[in-house]
């Protein structure tokens, strides 16, 4: 009867101990908090982005009464590409890229850019992110945070070129300021509206600039 005593005493402690050590890593791990960055692409979805296969959507600027629209299918898991205009459509991939595809290629990123600009804060490469600061917005004069994130000058398309996104306490992203090789004064500046849920990837619908009749906007947009 000792023995078995004994016994189950010792299993007791075995499993008592195994528990403990199961359990302490979950108390005690470290997470390594979110840059701001990382914080303002979670507030998109960012999270829900490899499960996306393909990606649609129409890029318009309408400009007074003159509307401008190329359609685009991306496929990011094998980078797919295809672009419809009103007179040609164009496939390539890019990781195939040759002379032929640059001109859709810098028009691809560039759109692509204008929908997905808080993934690219942290998918972008060898860019400077500044600290976040509180500042008055250029468009609404609200006091919002601000980052400026820093191309570097050489590579890409646009080397040398500056963002100032302008978000507010939940990382949603109202206004952004372009400046064009990081000059000091805007290039461009717009709105960041109409914010839909795609599958889990919010997306900013509109763009306006306040000093003329002039919106850039996303429609034909799904995700699969």
């Amino acid at each position: 009867m000792k023995h078995h005593i004994l016994l189950f005493s010792i299993l007791l402690l075995f499993y008592s101990c195994k528990s403990d050590k199961n359990g302490e890593p979950a108390a005690t791990i470290d997470k390594k908090p979110l840059t701001t960055s990382q914080k303002i692409a979670h507030a998109y979805g960012i999270e829900n982005w490899d499960s996306v296969n393909s990606i649609t959507f129409a890029f318009n600027v309408l400009k007074d009464s003159t509307l401008f629209k190329r359609s685009w299918k991306w496929s990011p898991k094998t980078n797919d590409i295809t672009l419809i205009t009103a007179n040609d459509t164009i496939r390539y991939n890019r990781n195939q890229m040759d002379s032929t595809f640059v001109k859709a290629d810098k028009a691809f990123i560039n759109d692509k850019f204008w929908l997905l600009a808080p993934f690219n804060l942290v998918w972008d490469s060898g860019t400077t992110i500044s600290a976040p600061v509180e500042e008055m917005a250029p468009i609404s004069k609200k006091m919002l945070n601000k980052i400026t994130t820093t191309y570097p000058n050489n590579g890409g398309y646009t080397p040398g070129d500056a963002y100032d996104f302008y978000y507010n306490n939940n990382y949603l992203i109202e206004e952004w300021v372009y400046r064009k090789g990081n000059t000091k004064e805007p290039s461009m500046m717009s709105t960041w509206e109409n914010n839909k849920d795609f599958k889990g990837v919010l997306i900013a619908l509109s763009h306006k600039k306040t000093d003329d009749n002039w919106e850039l906007f996303f429609d034909d947009v799904s995700i699969d």
